[in-house]
């Protein structure tokens, strides 16, 4: 591999890698606060999923990749597995676990 190549695909690769690092802890910033949601949920007998909201951020988010130029279905994609997750980690705390 030439050597300008090597440095481009380095540099690249140094932006994914900050790209991934900002990923996880949005995530992480994401999943404090819906567990708070769950707690909340919990201590109201509100149920874990709520299929209505859950409509609304798949249409906002949706909208917002098509905006960004991004594959609309990947977004909804991966939308639906957090979203999963938090409703997995919302049934937990209803049932007094702190581990999903």
């Amino acid at each position: 591999m030439e050597p300008d190549v090597a440095a481009q695909l380095a540099r690249l690769r140094h932006s994914i890698d900050n790209m991934d690092a900002a990923l996880v802890h949005l995530l992480a910033e994401r999943f404090a606060i819906t567990q708070q949601v769950g707690v909340l949920k919990a201590e109201h007998g509100l149920p874990p999923a709520d299929p209505d909201r859950e409509a609304q951020q798949i249409a906002r988010l949706r909208a917002l990749a098509v905006d960004a130029r991004l594959d609309p279905e990947f977004a909804e994609k991966v939308l639906g597995f957090i979203v999963a997750e938090v409703v997995r980690h919302h049934e937990a705390v209803l049932r007094g676990s702190t581990r999903p």
